[in-house]
């Protein structure tokens, strides 16, 4: 085949979560043009990238040789479509065939159905030219073919791994609840323990179950491929394979594995209390021939402690422990994690703890306050991996904590954020809510606002907005509270400093400053890199430094999960758009097409980069930048086509430099809301919303059209009931 000696299009696949950390490791192994999407990452390189990546790849499930994406509508599309493929190129007709369907559409209902259709042009073509055909056999194909549909999207591919990657060859025997060989692989990649075993630190994992990441730790430290212990790969009965260059590969992985095991390797050991489960443990340490590098011993939880045997360099502690939902009920493990939390603290100051589970609660019964969360999925359950930095112990320790006291009145806000956490928190978690308010002026005296934000990268950010303090408390009093209330966050929430942003509000005090005005004043950081956050499935820009608001409304969260629940198959239009991140929900919930009105530069720009981040196609989805009071006029005079949402959001009262007038929402808003009428289409809606505290809805438009509260509060705001106004508003 002529393009084996160009650049293939390739494909891996992963479990749900890792695919940033698979395109990392594909770049290094030589891959170009690395694309994500969900599960799978795609990518070019030679017929020895694809090699390597089957043997190297710690991360991947599987690789794909991409031969063609087409269009279908129909059973007979997909006919031609495969039947077009030379297959004679691949696969001797009389061999032995493989074939994999996912997906559907309106035509295609069922994969049985289409994998059947796809076999049969397969099978067709070659019978054809040869007059032998292939038989189907799943257990030892010499070609397996994957097909991928996604509407009128059909994607063939070879399947180049055979078997999925992550089954290294090593483990025979498992635990009750096995962890994946590549997941384990991707918990050590994000715990840092590349880095931890070069410099000679320690992997301990006091439940280590069937050992999987004992094994995994000591591949990666002793540089050894993974895919060097399995029987064989998809690619060797392919007639397209070139075993001068897989055999090359082979021996370079394996005089690697030789020098590698040749070094003195940090220690690894594991520990459980299931001396049953630590015979298959060792069974699995030996098939990988790791029993030097390798040790496992029965203890139990309470009894993890430091091997004292030599001097161990402190380094990560990684372990997998029973979440409720696999191996017994929730309470009954709670002690469990209670007593690591309490091993981890008086043993292991100065170490690094990863701790993976599907129930991330249990995690904060250790008594530790983890740094970073990744969120993975172990199969099909939704899962975190929780890092902690344990303290060291000392009196050094002891001094830093005595100097971390709160004052008294401040211990009270730091108990408030505890319950708030106990409380809003679980909410938050049980509904998948990363970004949320933990406190709102809860303590009259502790005026301030505080929102947490968790990056997609696991990082947890607080951001303080503290109100104006009545002229009546004096300035150096408030600025007082202002601390001891980002102490107080600082050690209930254990995030570093640099992880606070502040806005604070103060009375001008210098000549020529307006009386009684006010201004916030932003940190000293104020060029921080912005963040992406996850909201309803979409990823979007904040920034909690460089402006007077982050670039999403928090209290309008439930704002925008009703109009992405309304979306679907609509045209829909977004008024004063702010950052477009109710567009981009909207998109994601299905919405045709939409235009986003805004006439700051700044939010156009960020708009255009959230689209970017949640692949809006642009020409479906216009950003533009213009005054919405001029092009709300321009359209209704133009009748402009109609639209079957529209979201009205304006400020309360605006009287920038680039609008013609001023706009005084509770003055303009019924004109407003009949320009935005007039642009819809029959049986439209328009969702209109304000944070004027003291609105009043004009009387006018409610016996004009048909108007309906609409009470979308989270959870997090019920305390401010009038922190905004939403309607529903159509024809009568």
């Amino acid at each position: 085949m002529e393009q084996l000696n160009e650049q293939l299009a390739l494909t891996a696949t992963c479990p749900k979560g890792l695919e940033g950390l698979l395109a990392e490791e594909l770049r290094a192994l030589g891959a170009s043009d690395t694309r994500e999407q969900p599960a799978a990452v795609h990518f070019s390189g030679s017929l020895e990238l694809a090699y390597r990546c089957c043997l190297w790849s710690r991360l991947a499930n599987r690789i794909m040789l991409r031969l063609e994406q087409v269009r279908i509508s129909s059973a007979e599309d997909l006919y031609r479509a495969v039947a077009a493929q030379p297959w004679e190129r691949h696969i001797n007709p009389s061999g032995k065939l493989w074939l994999q369907f996912s997906g559907t559409n309106r035509e295609i209902r069922n994969s049985q159905f289409g994998a059947q259709k796809a076999k049969d042009a397969i099978v067709d073509r070659l019978r054809r030219d040869s007059g032998a055909r292939p038989v189907i056999d799943k257990q030892n194909p010499d070609l397996t073919v994957a097909l991928r549909l996604q509407r009128d999207r059909l994607d063939i591919a070879i399947d180049l791994s055979g078997d999925s990657l992550h089954r290294r060859g090593y483990r025979t025997h498992i635990g009750a609840a096995p962890l994946k060989e590549n997941l384990a692989a991707a918990l050590l990649l994000r715990a840092g323990w590349p880095q931890i075993a070069a410099e000679g630190g320690t992997l301990l994992d006091p439940m280590c179950g069937s050992g999987t990441i004992l094994i995994e730790g000591a591949m990666i430290a002793a540089d050894i491929a993974p895919g060097l212990l399995r029987d064989s790969f998809g690619f060797e009965r392919w007639l397209n394979h070139q075993s001068d260059i897989w055999n090359q590969l082979r021996e370079e992985a394996l005089e690697r594995r030789r020098r590698g095991l040749e070094r003195e390797l940090p220690e690894i050991r594991g520990y459980d209390a299931d001396a049953k489960v630590l015979f298959a443990a060792e069974a699995n340490i030996a098939r990988a021939g790791l029993e030097r590098q390798v040790r496992v011993s029965c203890r139990p939880v309470a009894a993890f402690k430091v091997p004292s045997h030599r001097e161990i360099k402190p380094g990560l502690v990684l372990t997998n422990p029973p979440y409720g939902e696999r191996l017994g009920e929730q309470e009954a493990l709670r002690e469990t994690y209670a007593e690591l939390g309490r091993q981890l603290k008086s043993e292991f100051g100065g170490w690094l703890v990863g701790i993976f589970t599907g129930n991330p609660e249990l995690g904060f019964e250790t008594g530790l306050r983890s740094h970073k969360q990744y969120q993975l999925y172990n199969g099909s359950i939704p899962s975190q991996l929780l890092l902690f930095h344990v303290r060291q112990q000392s009196a050094e320790s002891g001094a830093e904590e005595g100097a971390r006291k709160l004052s008294p009145e401040a211990d009270m806000v730091a108990n408030r954020l505890r319950k708030n956490l106990r409380n809003i928190g679980k909410w938050a978690q049980k509904n998948n809510i990363d970004c949320y308010r933990l406190y709102d002026a809860d303590l009259p005296e502790y005026a301030a606002a505080i929102d947490l934000y968790k990056s997609v990268d696991g990082q947890v950010s607080a951001h303080v907005q503290e109100y104006r303090a009545p002229a009546s408390v004096d300035e150096n009093k408030a600025r007082s509270r202002l601390r001891d209330l980002v102490r107080a966050v600082q050690l209930v929430l254990e995030i570093p400093q640099r992880n606070i942003s502040i806005k604070e509000r103060r009375r001008h005090s210098h000549k020529g400053d307006q009386k009684g005005g006010s201004q916030y004043q932003k940190q000293a950081d104020s060029s921080a890199a912005s963040i992406w956050v996850t909201e309803h499935g979409a990823e979007l820009e904040v920034n909690l430094r460089a402006y007077l608001d982050t670039g999403l409304f928090l209290d309008h969260r439930p704002v925008r999960r009703y109009l992405r629940e309304h979306a679907r198959g609509k045209k829909f239009l977004n008024l004063f758009c702010y950052t477009a991140s109710a567009t981009v929900q909207a998109a994601l919930g299905g919405c045709e097409q939409s235009t986003s009105v805004d006439m700051s530069k700044t939010y156009q720009a960020w708009s255009a980069r959230n689209f970017r981040r949640n692949n809006l196609d642009p020409y479906r989805h216009q950003l533009v930048e213009a005054d919405c009071l001029q092009w709300l006029a321009s359209a209704q005079q133009n009748r402009r086509a109609h639209y079957d949402l529209i979201f009205l959001d304006p400020p309360s009262f605006s009287n920038s430099a680039k609008m013609r007038g001023v706009l005084d929402i509770q003055r303009d808003h019924a004109t407003l809301v009949r320009q935005c009428m007039s642009l819809l289409a029959p049986g439209g809606m328009l969702v209109f919303s304000n944070n004027l505290r003291s609105f009043k809805m004009d009387e006018s438009l409610v016996t004009e059209f048909n108007v309906e509260n609409l009470p979308l509060l989270d959870k997090d705001f019920q305390r401010n009931p009038k922190i905004h106004n939403v309607w529903k508003i159509q024809a009568k």
